[in-house]
């Protein structure tokens, strides 16, 4: 019983720190999705997503993809992003052409430990408005 409690002591502090500790850059995003709502065919509109640096390294943000045309990143940040710093990416979303709803995905592409990351997406477009 003794050997068996001097195991356990000996390597839980390993095994448990192990689950802890993250090694690298982390994106943590405030939230991963957003919903628009309905909006009318021909309306272009935007969203800022916010994200901190949860790891502990520099997170490099190499690139942004997204699934269709009508999705444009912007403002995504292109210098090291330290550990405990926040930014924001900014996603406009171009209406022309779309009709019913639209959930849509972008990929940020990164150095993070955990490897790529995505957020997404979604409106319901209703037929373009009669002029006045």
């Amino acid at each position: 019983m003794k050997s068996l409690l001097f195991l356990l002591l000996c390597t839980w502090p390993v095994v448990s720190g192990a689950q802890v500790a993250q090694k690298g850059a982390a994106i943590t995003w405030e939230k991963t999705m957003f919903d628009f709502g309905d909006i009318y065919q021909g309306e272009k509109v935007q969203h800022i997503f916010r994200f901190e640096n949860t790891g502990n390294e520099p997170l490099i943000i190499t690139n942004v993809e997204v699934t269709c045309g009508c999705t444009t990143p912007r403002g995504w940040p292109r210098d090291p992003i330290m550990p405990g710093a926040r930014a924001e990416l900014e996603v406009q979303f171009n209406s022309a052409g779309k009709f019913g709803r639209q959930n849509k995905v972008v990929t940020v592409v990164s150095n993070a430990a955990a490897g790529n990351s995505q957020i997404t997406f979604s409106a319901n477009i209703l037929e373009k408005r009669a002029p006045n």
